[in-house]
Formats: C-alpha cells, sequence, structure tokens
C-alpha cells in the first residue's frame, strides 16, 4: 500500500492530451471554428493594402470625378472586408460558445470518474476543497486557452506573417526591421515565461491550499465553535492567506516590471521603423500609401504585441491550473480490476480469510498471517483492544485496501480476480457514522438500490424503524442536509439499516452500528438491525459486548493476528480467555476504544 502519493512528472503535452479527450466529439467542431477564426483575421491583412492604394490614388493627378470613382470603389472593397470578417467571426463565436461548456463539461466529468475510483490512501491525503478546485480550475482553463488561442494567438500569428509577408513585397528592408523587432520581443518574451512557471505553480498551489483549509475549517465549525477555537484558527487561516497574498504580489510585481520592459521595445522599435521610413520616403523608394500602410500594419503589431507576454503567461498559467489535476489523472489507480476480472456470484456467502497479511508502508504490519472462515449465513463478531485489526479486516474485504500477501475468497473466488462493482454490489454496509447527502430522505434510502420504487423505499425504512419520518414536515421530500446534520445520530443509522434493507445482499458488515447512542435508540436499531441480520453472512465489529451475545462465532483480534475463535459463553468459561478479560474490564459492556484507525464510515465518504 502506497503511504506516499508519487505523482508523475507531467509535461504541456500530457495537458493537451487531457484536454483533447474532453473535446470529445467536437474535435472537427474545432477544427472548422479555429479555421473560421484564421480566416477572419487574414482578412484584416488585406485591408492596410487597400489603404495604401486609397492614399496613392488620392495623391494621384487627374479628374476628381474619375478620382473619385476609384477612391469609392476601394472603400466598397474595405467594407466587403469587414462584412466578411464580421460573419466568419460570428459564426465562429457560435462554434467556440458550443466547444467550451460542453468540452468544460466533460472535462469535470474525466476529473470525477477517474478521482473516484482512487484508493482510500488518496483521499486520506487530500483535502476535499482542494479537490474540488483543481477540478474546477482544469475546467476553467480549457476556456482560458480557448480563448487565448481564438482572440489573440491566431490573430497576432498571421498578423505578423501577413505584415513580414506585404512589406517585404514592397520594401524588403521594413520587413527585416520588423523581423528583428518581433525576434526580440520573443525571445524577451519566452525567456522571462520560462522564468515565471514557477511562479505560475507556486501560485496555483497556494491557492489549493488555501481552498483545503477553508473547507477544512467549514467541515470542523462545530468543534472550533465547541472548543473556542475560532481566534487560533483564525490566525492559522490568516497566515495561509497572507503566504498566498505574498506569492501573488511578488508575482504581480514581476510582471509589471516586464511590462514596463515590453512597452519601452514597442515604442523604440516603432521609432526606428518610422525613422527608416522617412529616409526611404526622401530618396523616393515608398510612397505616402506606403505609409499608410506600415502604420496600419505597427499599430495592429503593437497592440497584439503587447498582449503577446499576456498570451505567454496565460498559457504558462493554464498549464500551472491544470499540472495539479492532470498529476491525479495520471496518477495510476491503487486498487483496479484485473484485465480477466469476472463478475462475483454469491450463493452461500462463504468468507475465507487465507493467510492474510497486511502491512501499512514497508515498515508497518497490520494483520499477520489471518486465517478465518466464516460460513454462508453465519454470524461473527471481531473484537479486540485498538490496534487488533479489526477495521482493516473490514477495510481488506470491500477492497478499499489491497493484501500484501495471501487470498480473500467469497465462495471460492478471489476477490482480487471480480470486479469491483460486482464485489461492493454483494456486500452491504451499516457504518458508525452513516454520512448522507444532502438530499431527500426517500433519495438517501433509495441510494442502497437505485431502482427501487417507492413502495419498496418505505417498507425499507418501516422494517429500519424509521418511524420518525412519519413526523417531519415533508416526510420523505424532507432535505437532510450536508451530511445528513438535520438528523439525530440514532435517526442517521436507521436511515444506513434501510439502505442496507433495501439492498438486500448476502454478505453484512456491521461497523460498530450501535455505538455512542442512547438506550432508546439502541433498542430500535438492534431490532432492526435483528431483522436485517436474517440469512446472511454477517461480521460485526463492535466494542460493546453485550449487543454481540447472540452473534454464532466471536473472533478475538490480537497485534493483528487471530488469538481466540469461540461462542460467547465458550469464551467466557476459558479462565486464560483474551475475550473474558475484555468482558470483566468493559463498563455496561463498552470497551474504550477508538479502534486502530478511524471506522471504515469516516474514511469511505
Amino acid at each position: 500500500m502506497r503511504t506516499k502519493l508519487d505523482y508523475p512528472p507531467v509535461g504541456v503535452r500530457d495537458v493537451l492530451t487531457v484536454m483533447s479527450r474532453g473535446i470529445g466529439k467536437n474535435k472537427w467542431l474545432t477544427v472548422g471554428t479555429l479555421g473560421l477564426f484564421f480566416v477572419a483575421s487574414v482578412s484584416d491583412i488585406f485591408v492596410p493594402i487597400l489603404y495604401k492604394k486609397f492614399f496613392d490614388t488620392l495623391s494621384l493627378e487627374g479628374e476628381k470625378h474619375v478620382v473619385a470613382l476609384v477612391l469609392v470603389s476601394i472603400i466598397v472593397s474595405v467594407l466587403s472586408l469587414r462584412v466578411f470578417r464580421w460573419v466568419t467571426r460570428n459564426v465562429a463565436l457560435l462554434g467556440l460558445q458550443k466547444i467550451e461548456p460542453e468540452t468544460m463539461a466533460r472535462l469535470r466529468q474525466i476529473s470525477f470518474e477517474y478521482l473516484a475510483n482512487h484508493s482510500l490512501g488518496f483521499f486520506s491525503n487530500n483535502f476535499t476543497g482542494s479537490l474540488i478546485q483543481r477540478v474546477n480550475r482544469f475546467a476553467r482553463s480549457f476556456e482560458r486557452l480557448a480563448d487565448t488561442i481564438a482572440f489573440h494567438f491566431i490573430p497576432l500569428g498571421v498578423t505578423i506573417v501577413g505584415a513580414i509577408v506585404v512589406t517585404w513585397f514592397y520594401t524588403p528592408i521594413l520587413s527585416i526591421i520588423i523581423m528583428v523587432w518581433i525576434a526580440v520581443f520573443f525571445i524577451c518574451n519566452y525567456v522571462f515565461a520560462l522564468w515565471r512557471v514557477k511562479y505560475n505553480i507556486l501560485i496555483a498551489a497556494a491557492d489549493s491550499k488555501t481552498s483545503g483549509v477553508l473547507a477544512d475549517l467549514f467541515s470542523n465549525q462545530n468543534a472550533i465553535t465547541l472548543f473556542a477555537t475560532l481566534p487560533f484558527e483564525s490566525n492559522r487561516f490568516r497566515n495561509v492567506t497572507n503566504e498566498q497574498a505574498k506569492i501573488t504580489r511578488t508575482t504581480w510585481n514581476i510582471n509589471s516590471t516586464f511590462d514596463a520592459i515590453q512597452a519601452a521595445i514597442i515604442f523604440i522599435a516603432e521609432f526606428f521603423i518610422f525613422y527608416f521610413s522617412i529616409q526611404l520616403w526622401e530618396k523616393d523608394a515608398i510612397t505616402i500609401g506606403m505609409f499608410v500602410l506600415v502604420q496600419v500594419y505597427i499599430i495592429q503589431l503593437a497592440s497584439q504585441l503587447w498582449d503577446f507576454g499576456r498570451i505567454v503567461r496565460t498559457v504558462f498559467e493554464v498549464f500551472a491550473d491544470s499540472k495539479e489535476m492532470v498529476e491525479m489523472l495520471l496518477l495510476p489507480h491503487e486498487i483496479k480490476d484485473v484485465p480477466s476480472a469476472s463478475v462475483l456470484k454469491v450463493d452461500k456467502g462463504l468468507i475465507e480469510f487465507n493467510d492474510v497479511v497486511f502491512n501499512f508502508g514497508s515498515t508497518r504490519t497490520i494483520l499477520n498471517r489471518i486465517n478465518l472462515q466464516i460460513e454462508g449465513g453465519e454470524k461473527i463478531a471481531l473484537v479486540g483492544s485498538s490496534g487488533a485489526g479489526k477495521t482493516t479486516i473490514l477495510r481488506l474485504l470491500f477492497r478499499l485496501y489491497e493484501v500484501t500477501s495471501g487470498h480473500i475468497l467469497i465462495d471460492g473466488q478471489d476477490i482480487q480476480h471480480v470486479t469491483q462493482e460486482s464485489l461492493r454490489k454483494n456486500i452491504a454496509l451499516v457504518p458508525q457514522e452513516p454520512v448522507l447527502f444532502h438530499r431527500t430522505l426517500i433519495e438517501n434510502i433509495r441510494y442502497g438500490r437505485l431502482d427501487a420504487s417507492d413502495e419498496e423505499v418505505h417498507e425499507a425504512a418501516r422494517l429500519a424503524n424509521c418511524d420518525f419520518i412519519e413526523n417531519l414536515p415533508q416526510g420523505y421530500n424532507t432535505f437532510v442536509g450536508e451530511r445528513g446534520v438535520k438528523l439525530s445520530g440514532g435517526e442517521r443509522q436507521r436511515i444506513a439499516i434501510a439502505r442496507a434493507i433495501l439492498k438486500d445482499a448476502p454478505i453484512l458488515v456491521l461497523d460498530e452500528a450501535t455505538s455512542s447512542l442512547d438506550s432508546q435508540s439502541e433498542a430500535l436499531i438492534q431490532e432492526a438491525l435483528d431483522r436485517l441480520m436474517k440469512g446472511k453472512t454477517t461480521i460485526a465489529v463492535a466494542h460493546r459486548l453485550s449487543t454481540i451475545r447472540q452473534m454464532d462465532r466471536i473472533i478475538v483480534l490480537e497485534n493483528g493476528s487471530v488469538r481466540e475463535d469461540g461462542t460467547h459463553d465458550a469464551l467466557l468459561k476459558d479462565s486464560q480467555s483474551l475475550y473474558r478479560e475484555l468482558w470483566n474490564l468493559q463498563a455496561g459492556g463498552f470497551i474504550a476504544d477508538s479502534d486502530e484507525e478511524d471506522t471504515i464510515s469516516k474514511d469511505s465518504k
């Protein structure tokens, strides 16, 4: 099992490859749309040529009527080009307005589906808020990149090539000056952009950290209130935001400095171009119209080259914003189906742990050669002190972790050779702390089986003793709040049981399903659990030993190994039994224990 996430190196090509997956079926529409932006930009190249012709004609001697007709024909040509550009650009905009939102939606979907298949360890190592921020920032990065290409990069490229080619045709020396100007400008911007990319990555990382810390604070708002630690947390959050502000301020100062250098390059180049133009005009090497042509090109180039620095910065910012997300999309799933994985078929529900070893990292052994057989329909309980390995056994059964060695079989089928979906569909879980969606009660219960009818949902709720639903103002249509905060612990527990009843899986896992509840709630839940367990292979983790007396067998774990295996009565009769010692030590049937790790429900949210 990985204890540290080693992300693969990500380059520009990787980012573009993932973005192209988001474009999907709009590939040819994207090509056509960018082609229309290109055509619209090309039309702008011919307008200065017409202006040159206009002013050259204006300076000719002859009948004014004839000259006027020529001038009118020229401005009609200019109008035609403007209309053509207007039409093609607006058609291209319609295409872009279809491509961008659909691609952003697909990138979010791709990101969600891939991240959702990462392992428990992945989510343990990442803030939920940071993951959300990275998904959204990645989608928005495509919008920024597409806009930059369509509105800035294509027009700039066309203007540069067009200005150089046209001026070379009329006056090569001016074309050479323009080429030198552009080359110096590009080299300075490229060097600066390479140097600045590290700051873009720092800004993206700082933004993700701020979002993650903020989400963590909001998630634990109740603890902040109860422990009266708002001043401490406020100061801690201030340090995070101040660090982000510091990095942002440094980057903006660098940008401002380079903008000043960029402006100097532009007006110096403009001076030299006009200086040499005057020299050429003095020698009758160029006309007044050529002055106009060069002036228009310089205005276009100066405006677009000024934006070039921003284009480069945007591209590198897009890369920095996308890099974190693409790293996660290229990170191989720690737990995945083998190529020949079959669908799990459960007839009896026989579960076997054969020489199962599980190491957390390379040094810490959690389970050491566990051998355990649970017959179909048998009900067993796992007990033991903190760190014994109870919760780890459940996680391995669900394949939230992979075994280090050994095998887990269900009806003779190795769970590593069946699909994860079919495995989990055959196991129902009632966790210690059920986490509900911010949806209605009927939707939360139906989550056990999405195709269940309303009547089946109501019956499952009745069997789970969810009578409290009838007293709610909106009944089954009541929204439960984020993570189910509007319900009490006992009510959430009964919703979880109703889900399990509706799922009707042949294997049932109870992870401290009755802990930390009042006596009345526990009685209702225990009654519902008794109904749920009928005919199912059941594995229950319990600290309150009084709740497992009716189990067929009790498995006592110690230091990652099975120490004892027997019925409640048999284990109590053994004077050397660890179970007897635990029973005598507990107060009211409860072992003060938080388990070797958080419960499976906490890490499976």
